[in-house]
């Protein structure tokens, strides 16, 4: 860059620095604040002489640097509303006022406290520093020695054009250049005393030991280690536990301490908040530190687990016999961030704030996602955590910081990835961040985003925490699964009988992985079971239970080395030491008929031979009180050759449920007025409501139509749902929507969908099916 007359306001620094260049940043490390002052006032003055915009953002809990009514522009920011919304606030006011302004900004510290990561106030300069660099602007920022870890001073020093160190000895003041892009001269790296308008370099060996080492400068030739405001949360937090336990101190002392990381670690929500303050103590949040990848929050799903099991431990001495232990790790939201920034994926994310735009640029940035690469000491950690997992199957899953939180579950939104993690250590470590980056690329898939527009979250931090599990189950013959697994709800919708309770809850059950209870198999069924009634079913007769039993298992084959899906007979004929009476019962009508032997997936063993219908009633019960709503909750079950079994809850969320009962409609059928009629299950609860328009795909046409047609009616029905503006729209149709097999139904995404307010599926494709 070609050298420009632009000043700091003092002439002697100016020759110092060899002046300031149109784009540059310029960085002071400070021990007071008065001393970055001391700089301020004569470059805002200078500034103003020669008719520049002078821009004050003011966020620290420091005196104001500026005095507001002295013409200078000031916008007062709150760090607190989050990161996104903080920088984003900030790149506004700089994109309005465009070219070759001067900026103050206080003392940057502080953000790293307010955000409690030094990595997030490193981003954070990564950012706002080349965009100012841009649009030639002159800017000055501070930060305080021995304050911050290299997390935060690296990328400072490595992005920013100037960086001063500061120090005040006998009234006066020092300035050590440390870093001037694209300018040199002999002396300016040197210590220099301000001495009434000049800079004088120093060269008494003894004042320059005395000034630093008083200051505590830097010496180590490895740059020496200084905990952050993050570190020194959790070691200031082990010895206040310490002291307390010793007797020292008493432990009211705790309850600050106990507050503020679970805003570090556990949520900024306060529902979860609360609900978190109650059952995590200072212990467990110091075991989730010892866990944790990077910084930052671990996300809804991570806290939903670990809530959920503290309450089953506290309520039930039983329930906390029968849990599983884990061992899980948390990977933090700031990871996600750096991730952004370090890929060139940031700027894409702040149009997703936008209704208008938030859909611009995803492609590019999700094959930047998949393509993108980590900092070196956040792979040494990922290289940690799988030296500990060792060729155990781990899965990874999306746990964002607004997922699975009060009002917003974001079920299906975000993807969870299975790792068999056979192999080499290089290729499991290859399948591993596959996994992270493909889950970090479904935050930015369309169906996140739409669901995040329709629900007014464009403009919230929606930062992608993942969770590590260990796998729960055991290798059966090569096939890595748990016996069962399934999902509970303590509100059952699904009330196809009189004598069902939907106040006790009911559970969705399967054997092996649970992908086939949470995500529900175009091409098969999972076992129903209302927990006050567990044996009752909706089907008639032994041939209808056969049609709906489960007949394809999900699991892990060790072999293969990937999640696969395979026949339940064929499952059980690898798996020698299941204890398959528990969950089959006999065909009867094959034996009868003189057919060869089968047996059906009933689970009927479970449901009267063992105690996990008590206990996921009763866990459910307990959940839901300390919520104070209903919940859902995903979970595993293994049973011991004694008889007994172990449960593995990996999963607890809000579940809304808008009242109770059913509502009686009356029809005008003698009228005619009938549109159309369904009697029999209802899944959820009656309403009356006006309906604006139907739309309805005739079954009989459409099981006629060739496989190329009905994805051109998918097609058509999403351009009719955009087309919607306000009203309550009915969707019939047969089958299945949202199948991938157009056989079974209609294949439309979400998208095409979700203006609708009510949707029917009709069970009837064509006569003969």
């Amino acid at each position: 860059m070609t050298y420009n007359r632009l000043t700091t306001g003092i002439p002697g620094l100016d020759d110092t620095i060899k002046g300031l260049a149109a784009g540059d940043n310029v960085v002071w490390r400070i021990t007071d604040i008065d001393d970055y002052l001391a700089f301020v006032r004569p470059f805002v003055a200078a500034s103003r002489d020669a008719g520049t915009r002078v821009i004050y953002f003011r966020f620290a809990n420091h005196p104001p640097l500026l005095d507001i009514s002295s013409g200078v522009e000031c916008h007062v920011l709150d760090p607190h509303e989050g990161f996104e919304s903080f920088i984003a606030n900030i790149h506004a006011v700089i994109q309005q006022v465009g070219v070759g302004a001067s900026y103050v900004f206080d003392c940057l510290s502080g953000l790293a406290t307010d955000w409690y990561s030094d990595q997030m106030l490193g981003n954070f300069f990564t950012l706002t520093c080349p965009y100012l660099y841009d649009l030639q602007t002159i800017a000055y920022f501070a930060i305080r020695r021995n304050h911050h870890s290299h997390r935060a001073t690296d990328p400072i020093f490595s992005t920013t054009q100037l960086f001063l160190d500061i120090y005040r000895h006998a009234d006066r003041h020092f300035v050590r250049p440390l870093k001037v892009q694209h300018r040199y001269a002999q002396t300016m790296d040197m210590l220099h005393v301000w001495e009434g308008e000049q800079f004088i370099p120093v060269t008494r060996s003894d004042l320059i030991a005395e000034i630093l080492h008083a200051a505590q400068g830097h010496g180590e030739v490895d740059g020496g280690w200084i905990a952050g405001p993050w570190e020194r949360a959790f070691i200031d937090a082990e010895e206040a536990l310490n002291s307390v336990r010793r007797g020292d101190r008493q432990p009211e002392i705790l309850q600050p301490i106990h507050q503020r990381l679970l805003r570090m670690v556990i949520s900024r929500d306060e529902g979860m908040l609360r609900l978190a303050s109650r059952h995590l103590t200072i212990e467990d949040l110091l075991g989730i530190r010892r866990r944790l990848i990077g910084t930052g929050l671990i996300g809804g799903k991570a806290v939903g687990m670990l809530v959920a099991r503290a309450i089953l431990r506290t309520r039930s001495p039983r329930m906390g016999a029968v849990l599983e232990s884990h061992d899980s790790f948390y990977i933090g939201s700031d990871v996600f961030y750096t991730y952004l920034v370090r890929n060139g994926v940031w700027w894409v994310r702040q149009k997703q704030r936008n209704q208008s735009t938030f859909l611009e640029g995803a492609d590019q940035a999700r094959q930047n996602i998949l393509t993108g690469s980590f900092p070196d000491h956040i792979m040494r950690q990922f290289d940690a955590m799988l030296d500990y997992f060792g060729q155990s199957p781990i899965i990874v899953r999306s746990s964002s910081l607004l997922e699975d939180n009060f009002g917003n579950s974001f079920a299906g939104k975000y993807d969870s990835v299975f790792c068999a993690n056979q192999g080499p250590r290089e290729r499991r470590r290859d399948d591993f961040l596959a996994a992270v980056r493909a889950i970090y690329t479904s935050s930015m898939s369309e169906r996140a985003l739409r669901y995040r527009a329709q629900r007014g979250l464009l403009e919230q931090d929606e930062q992608m925490a993942l969770l590590v599990m260990r796998v729960s189950g055991s290798a059966h013959g090569g096939c890595f699964y748990p016996h069962l697994a399934g999902v509970g709800f303590s509100f059952n919708p699904y009330a196809w009988n009189e004598y069902i309770d939907p106040a006790a809850g009911v559970a969705r059950l399967v054997f092996g992985l649970g992908t086939r209870a949470v995500d529900r198999s175009d091409d098969d069924y999972t076992r129903v079971v209302a927990l006050n009634d567990p044996t009752r079913r909706p089907e008639t007769n032994f041939d209808e239970v056969r049609q709906y039993a489960q007949r394809r298992v999900d699991f892990l084959d060790l072999e293969a080395n990937q999640l696969i899906s395979g026949s339940f007979i064929d499952v059980i004929r690898r798996s020698p030491d299941v204890p398959e009476p528990l969950f089959t019962s006999p065909d009867q009508d094959a034996q009868r008929l003189g057919q060869a032997p089968a047996n059906v997936l009933t689970f009927d063993g479970v449901l009267t031979q063992t105690r996990l219908v008590e206990d996921l009633r009763e866990s459910l019960r307990f959940l839901q009180e300390e919520y104070g709503v209903p919940v859902d909750i995903e979970f595993t079950a293994n049973f011991l050759p004694e008889g007994d079994y172990h449960m593995n809850l990996v999963q607890c969320r809000p579940l809304p449920v808008r009242g109770q009962g059913i509502v009686p409609v009356t029809t005008a059928e003698e009228a005619g007025q009938v549109i159309i009629a369904a009697r029999g299950a209802v899944i959820g609860h009656s309403r009356i409501t006006a309906i604006d328009r139907f739309i309805y795909v005739v079954p009989q046409r459409y099981g006629q139509l060739p496989i190329p047609d009905r994805h051109a009616v998918a097609q058509l029905l999403g351009r009719i749902n955009r087309a919607q503006h306000g009203g309550i729209t009915m969707l019939l149709g047969p089958g299945r929507w949202g199948t991938s097999t157009p056989s079974l139904g209609i294949p439309v995404s979400f998208a095409d969908i979700d203006h609708v307010s009510v949707l029917c599926e009709i069970v009837t494709m064509r006569e003969d099916l």
